[in-house]
């Protein structure tokens, strides 16, 4: 390097990029001002002074150094952007799960208040049903049809077809279980009514809130039944 110092070298380096943005903007048509006209012709006078192999060394340095400043940059906004797809993306999700566990709650709570609606309808007090002087089997499961809930009936009906055969004055000899659903003592059923005795109503009545308290429904009474034979 015998035509210039270490330092010029340094220089022209440093400078190379102002140099070859100012050719630029003069072939895209940008008007420069005035003092800053003498920097690229220094700058060009510098490149001048290296020999001409090392002069593209210098434009080639300078150039890759400009590639690698614009290569971090399209990282750093390509990660802002891919963290903010992310974020967003977490919001959506968890909107959409929030809105999922909202509707999910909704339905259960309208499913439990038709079931409750349904169970109120179906289980009519017995004092709705005028009483009669005496009651056919027919007459007595058409009325248990209005007051067990319909999925229930079917496990109610085979309790009393079991411990009564449908029969509302039906007495056991030996223990003095009566109507029904077989009450011990048959008084019990005095709580829903005091014609126990005589209406099948009242039975059917006491029977189905005797099985919903104890076990839980007509159909777990039935089960139960099913292995103990009693219930």
């Amino acid at each position: 390097m015998s035509r210039i110092s270490v330092r010029g070298f340094a220089v022209a380096s440093a400078t190379a990029v102002t140099a070859v943005g100012s050719v630029v903007g003069v072939a895209s048509g940008s008007t420069a001002q005035n003092n800053d006209a003498a920097a690229p012709a220094a700058d060009a006078t510098l490149l001048a002074d290296i020999p001409a192999g090392q002069q593209a060394q210098v434009q080639t340095a300078s150039l890759a150094q400009q590639a690698d400043v614009q290569a971090i940059a399209a990282d750093a906004s390509a990660k802002k952007d891919a963290e903010e797809a992310a974020r967003k993306a977490a919001a959506e999700t968890a909107i959409a799960k929030k809105a999922a566990a909202e509707k999910a709650a909704k339905d259960a709570k309208e499913r439990a208040d038709l079931k409750d609606a349904a169970s109120r309808s179906a289980t009519r007090d017995a004092s709705s049903f005028p009483p009669q002087s005496s009651y056919t089997v027919a007459q007595v499961q058409a009325i248990a049809r209005q007051i067990v809930p319909g999925g229930q009936f079917q496990c109610f009906s085979n309790i009393v077809d079991h411990e009564s055969t449908w029969n509302y004055r039906a007495v056991n000899a030996s223990s003095g279980a009566y109507g029904l659903v077989q009450a011990l003592p048959g008084s019990k059923m005095s709580s829903v009514g005091a014609d126990w005795q005589t209406n099948p109503a009242t039975q059917i009545k006491w029977g189905l809130n005797y099985m919903n308290d104890r076990y839980g429904s007509p159909c777990d009474a039935w089960s139960y039944w099913q292995v103990n034979h009693n219930y």
